[in-house]
């Protein structure tokens, strides 16, 4: 089993950042920051996740554009999705990630939290911490690939599940 948490969109939140870690840190074997943290390269909220800039990132301007991780065997795509123009299709991105050889493409840009299959691949937005768009909750993910079973569990900033939400894949 392995296990990814997802976060986007913080926009210069801090200790958020690090209670989220904590809150996961015995159960999580990567951590994703879908960009527009608007922090430091080097801020330690940030220190342990993986992540990339987004549009609003002008402090943290050496960020890479995107990242490729491993997650278990699994190859895992991270952008910020605005260079991909995710507010209007997620085409481009789908492009992308596939070139890269990724299971999952993990996005942020426009804070709306979903999770969804497309020819083999699964789409992770794990909307925004701070300013979320089509729901109240601000929200993060956790990516779970366990013996050929995915799900995608996002949660509230205080930490309860959001079962509408959540998508199990086989």
């Amino acid at each position: 089993m392995a296990k990814a948490l997802i976060v986007s969109d913080s926009h210069g939140l801090r200790e958020e950042l690090i209670t989220i870690k904590k809150r996961h840190e015995d159960e999580i074997n990567l951590l994703i920051h879908c960009g527009d943290s608007e922090l430091e390269t080097d801020a330690r909220e940030l220190s342990g996740y993986v992540t990339v800039r987004g549009n609003m990132d002008f402090i943290g301007k050496d960020f890479p554009n995107e990242a490729i991780e491993m997650l278990g065997d699994k190859c895992v795509y991270i952008t910020h999705g605005h260079l991909y123009d995710v507010k209007m299709s997620h085409m481009a991105l789908a492009y992308r990630a596939e070139e890269t050889g990724a299971s999952f493409a993990c996005f942020g840009h426009s804070h709306v939290a979903e999770a969804y299959e497309r020819e083999g691949m699964i789409f992770i937005n794990p909307g925004s911490i701070r300013l979320p768009r089509g729901t109240f909750e601000k929200t993060y993910a956790i990516l779970e690939v366990n013996e050929g079973n995915t799900s995608v569990v996002f949660y509230s900033l205080d930490g309860k599940r959001i079962d509408h939400l959540s998508k199990e894949f086989k």
